[in-house]
This record gives C-alpha cells, sequence and structure tokens, in this order.
C-alpha cells in the first residue's frame, strides 16, 4: 500500500513534497484568558530535496509552524500533506528526522550510542546498526570521537552528534529548529559549510528555521519571510547564488543584496 502511495505522489506531486494550505493555529488560554493566533492562513509548498528557510523574528510561529509538519503539533484549521499524506503517517513511517536547538542528547551513552539509538527504537540489526553509525559519524566529521561522551565535546559537536542521529533512520525530512542559534560565529560559519556538505550528499528535503537573515541567506533555496503577530508568509525569497558555497560567497555583492531585500521584505510588517 505504502509503495502504490508513493508511486502517485511521485507521479502527480510534480515534486512538491510538503504542502502547506490556508493554515491557522490557535492557542486557547487555559485560565480563560484571550486565545492567541501564532499563526494565520499560512500556505506555502516546498519541493523535493529542497532547501528552505523560514525566517522571522521571535513569536512569528516558525517553531509551531516546524512543529505541526513533524506532527508535534495539531492546527485549528488549514490543510498539510507530506508526500501526499498526512503528517501523522509519515512521522509513524520514520520519514522525519529532526534536530533542535538543544541537541538533547545522553550523558550516559558514548556519541556511537547516542546515534544508533533511534535504529534500536526501530529494531535494526546489530550489524546494520554498527555500519550506520560508523558511517553517519563519517559524515559529520566525527569518526574519532565515536567512544567519548556528550559533556566532552564542545557544543559544535554536539550538534553534529545530533545531526547524525537524525539522519541514521534515513528520513526523507530534516526539520531543523534553530539549531546553531546557541553556538558562536566561528563554529557556526563553520557548521553552515559542514551542514550544505551533509545535504549535498545525502540530498534530503530541509526545513531549517532561524531568525538569523545571513544564515537563511547562506543555507538556502528559498527564504519563507514570516510576519508577526499572528504568523503570515509575508515573503517568499528565491536565492541564487551558486553552490557549492563557501565564506567567499558571503563576500559577494548578491549576498548583501539579498541581506538587504530580506531586511526590507519587513519593514511596516
Amino acid at each position: 500500500m505504502i509503495n502504490e502511495i508513493e508511486t502517485t505522489f511521485q507521479e502527480e506531486s510534480n515534486n512538491i513534497e510538503i504542502k502547506i494550505e490556508n493554515l491557522s493555529m490557535i492557542y486557547q488560554d487555559k485560565n480563560g484568558g484571550k486565545p492567541v493566533t501564532a499563526l494565520k492562513d499560512v500556505n506555502l509548498e516546498v519541493k523535493e530535496g529542497e532547501f528552505i528557510s523560514l525566517l522571522g523574528p521571535s513569536g512569528c510561529g516558525k517553531t509551531t509552524l516546524l512543529r505541526i509538519i513533524a506532527d508535534l503539533l495539531q492546527p485549528s484549521m488549514g490543510n498539510i500533506t507530506v508526500r501526499g499524506q498526512s503528517p501523522r503517517d509519515i512521522r509513524l513511517q520514520k520519514k522525519f528526522g529532526v534536530v533542535f536547538q538543544n541537541p538533547v542528547l545522553y550523558d550516559w551513552r558514548t556519541v556511537r550510542r547516542n546515534v544508533c539509538m533511534p535504529m534500536e527504537i526501530l529494531g535494526m540489526k546489530k550489524q546494520d546498526r554498527t555500519a550506520k553509525v560508523s558511517e553517519m559519524l563519517d559524515l559529520v566529521g566525527l569518526s574519532k570521537f565515536g567512544k567519548h561522551y556528550p559533556y566532552e565535546l564542545s557544543g559544535g559537536m554536539q550538534q553534529r552528534v545530533g545531526i547524525a542521529r537524525a539522519l541514521a533512520i534515513n528520513p526523507e525530512i530534516l526539520l531543523m529548529d534553530e539549531p546553531f542559534s546557541a553556538l558562536d560565529e566561528f563554529t557556526r560559519e563553520k557548521l553552515h559549510e559542514d551542514l550544505l556538505d551533509i545535504w549535498s550528499k545525502t540530498k534530503k528535503t530541509v526545513v531549517f528555521v532561524t531568525h538569523n537573515i545571513s544564515e537563511a541567506v547562506f543555507l538556502s533555496d528559498r527564504v519563507v519571510v514570516l510576519s508577526p503577530h499572528p504568523g503570515r508568509v509575508s515573503a517568499v525569497i528565491d536565492i541564487d547564488i551558486p553552490r557549492p558555497r563557501n565564506m567567499e560567497s558571503k563576500q559577494t555583492q548578491k549576498f548583501y543584496d539579498y541581506i538587504t531585500k530580506i531586511r526590507n521584505s519587513f519593514e511596516g510588517v
């Protein structure tokens, strides 16, 4: 049945992997206060293999939208499909990989065992788990740190472990919620390049939440600008900067022009 759904998706979707239509999210006040509208009438399409960023100030609903895509929240109104199915179906099929702002690693498990954990839950054979862990650690540049514990790693290295763990079950879609915001600028810039290298090798669809304009421009194929109170899509900007991108890409006039364009899109919001 799943194979039939996949075939239908490939034939009819025109490469649209995530489709959001007229989506709203309203939080009810448990104390009887006025409801808060976090998202209102959001419409968005994400193409297969695309890297998009959800960009906006605090309180604009970026994380709320990501959590709805991941089936961690249910919208109040509207519709969302992922690969032609509901987010719940996709989550149950283990086709989401999620990376949070804090990697949530288990201090009593080594790096290898942290990466291995989702595969253990899925009941994969030990031989397959071992090979996959080695592959993922090599992908994120931590092959020499498999026997270390999280508290022995820097913040940037811990976040790489989180990325390796999210990719270990071979998800179709990688959802990332401000994964680098707590890191220093030098570490963050290095991880930007590392993430793009991982993305180019894995061809995953990536939805990346950030409030950093420069970060969004450097990483993305498209930047989705969300306005606050309530969160709405105020602009979608294609980023036509050649790939592969590196630090020199950030020194070009085109890069600065995109930053200015996006910053101007917030005026009057």
